[in-house]
């Protein structure tokens, strides 16, 4: 009997020894460590902070070095919901010639726009359409285009100059000077500059009434040298 129970005991030990084993050789197969890159891609989208967030250039610049044939080949992420040829048909999206210059959410063959892209008003110009294709739902908080956008600054330059060859043939807007001051600033530093020469001559208004002023009748002579000439 005690046989039997020793048997046993070395059995379950014996179990236990195993599993143990087995348990640390998994852990260290399989660890539960943070991915060197979350989710998964886009298309049509650059990863957020790529290019450490630098400012984009605007879009008059970004323009003036456009490639509309390379934003014919940008354009195919868009031929599966619009057509973009002359008279062509209304299909997921509008149609999308001549569309730069025209009014938002207007025409296109009664396409029916989305309420959110309606309330926008104004027109299609350089600047909505870069922020149109940048984020069209940023753009227009409800609107029925599922696409995410074109983070890239240079693509979106490409596919407008490459839409307003569609029909449109806007003149390009000029780009601004390079180096050229912000206006706001520039008012604002002259404005200090103007303050400063202001204070300047007031200070030295002030000291030339001080250094002029006579001494009334009577008064102490602040000269040291009149204090010793004085009888005692």
């Amino acid at each position: 009997m005690d046989n039997r129970g020793n048997t046993i005991a070395g059995w379950v030990l014996a179990g236990c020894v195993a599993a143990l084993g087995l348990s640390i050789a998994s852990g260290m197969a399989f660890h539960g460590g943070r991915p060197e890159k979350m989710g998964y891609p886009i298309e049509g989208v650059e990863e957020s902070g790529a290019g450490g967030g630098a400012a984009e250039a605007p879009i008059a610049t970004r323009l003036a070095t456009a490639d509309a044939a390379k934003g014919q080949a940008s354009f195919a992420k868009c031929a599966a919901c619009h057509t973009i040829t002359q008279g062509g048909a209304n299909g997921v999206g509008p149609n999308l010639y001549a569309t730069l210059g025209e009014a938002i959410a207007q025409g296109k063959a009664g396409f029916a726009f989305s309420e959110a892209l309606k309330a926008k008003g104004g027109k299609w110009d350089f600047d909505t359409m870069d922020a149109w294709l940048k984020s069209p739902r940023k753009f227009a908080d409800g609107t029925k285009m599922t696409f995410a956008g074109l983070g890239n600054a240079e693509e979106r330059a490409n596919v407008i100059a490459y839409l307003n060859a569609q029909g449109s043939n806007l003149p390009l807007p000029a780009a601004p000077a390079a180096g050229a001051p912000d206006a706001a600033a520039a008012a604002g530093e002259g404005s200090n500059a103007a303050a400063a020469v202001e204070g300047n001559a007031t200070t030295g208004a002030t000291a030339n009434v001080v250094e002029s002023a006579t001494p009334a009748a009577g008064a102490p002579s602040v000269d040291p040298a009149a204090k010793e000439r004085a009888p005692k």
